[in-house]
């Protein structure tokens, strides 16, 4: 039976909800272009300015695309860097936190929500509450404790508290392995039990495998919160150890007061260019691992804020 005339334009126009609809699919794009385009508006200004040359920099005419493609700007910029080096270095207070703050807090998070123990509501309460306490309040005492222990100065004062739980927000990794590990079923830990599996094993062999999810979320949330962290870094790590964000605003302090604008605009181009370069590791883990990030994001509910 065909439609009359006026159903079928209301149904193009609309359909049956208002996502199948002309209406609602164009509304839905134009909402996702404005927020693709201010997410990717830093990025592309970033590198359309980070390969200029000089004429071009000074030039107002010139905005979006530059006269030719001048890739000098990298050139010393992974000279300012010491890229390769300091890359490396960035990887080491980064990645070994990271993998050490995701096992300490998987294990934490499956003793709260498998074992039965007194006081575990305080216990619970109390890691919690180290994430709402700013960290400012608790620098000075670990800064201290890093000094008597030796560790000051060095990648272990990174390393160190991320061994123990303490790493950054560790409560929130907790938390979200104990709701994990609690919505699993507990006939599958008593059937192990059965078989003679101790909490080792059945930690081991049916907890991690059903929580690998949550395991890449907090790594990957670990790994890019201890890759952008400086005021640690710049706190522990003392004048000779720089990350490459260290290095940055290291880089930004010596020639912010540039005289000439023709030099501002230099450094300016040299700034965009190695932020460039920072952020691409993050980047190629992410394009690496994005289809598992996203599953576990989802399965995990956890956001970026």
């Amino acid at each position: 039976m065909k439609l009359p005339s006026k159903q079928k334009v209301k149904h193009f126009l609309l359909g049956k909800n208002i996502n199948e609809g002309f209406i609602g699919r164009t509304i839905l794009y134009l909402l996702l272009l404005i927020i693709g385009f201010i997410y990717l508006y830093p990025m592309i200004k970033m590198f359309t300015y980070s390969i200029k040359d000089l004429a071009d920099l000074v030039n107002p005419t010139v905005e979006w695309i530059p006269t030719k493609i001048y890739l000098e700007n990298y050139r010393t910029s992974f000279i300012v860097l010491n890229y390769a080096k300091t890359l490396l270095f960035s990887l080491s207070v980064t990645l070994i936190p990271a993998l050490l703050q995701t096992i300490t807090t998987s294990l934490a998070g499956y003793a709260l929500a498998k074992f039965k123990m007194k006081g575990k509501a305080v216990i619970f309460g109390v890691i919690l509450m180290t994430y709402l306490v700013p960290t400012q309040v608790y620098m000075i005492p670990r800064f201290v404790l890093f000094d008597k222990l030796g560790i000051l100065n060095s990648a272990w004062s990174v390393i160190f508290p991320a061994t123990f739980g303490q790493g950054l927000s560790s409560a929130i990794f907790i938390l979200i392995f104990y709701q994990f590990f609690r919505m699993q079923p507990q006939s599958l830990d008593e059937s192990a039990e059965i078989d003679g599996a101790n909490s080792y094993q059945i930690f081991l062999k049916i907890g991690v495998p059903l929580a690998l999810p949550a395991y890449l979320t907090a790594f990957l949330f670990s790994f890019v919160w201890y890759w952008n962290e400086t005021y640690i870094s710049s706190l522990f790590l003392g004048a000779n150890l720089y990350t490459l964000q260290l290095k940055l605003l290291n880089f930004s302090s010596q020639f912010s007061l540039a005289a000439g604008i023709s030099q501002q605009a230099v450094n300016e181009a040299i700034k965009y260019s190695a932020t460039i370069l920072i952020i691409l590791p993050v980047l190629i883990v992410y394009v690496i691992m994005q289809k598992w990030f996203v599953e576990g994001i989802d399965r995990t509910g956890v956001t970026g804020e």
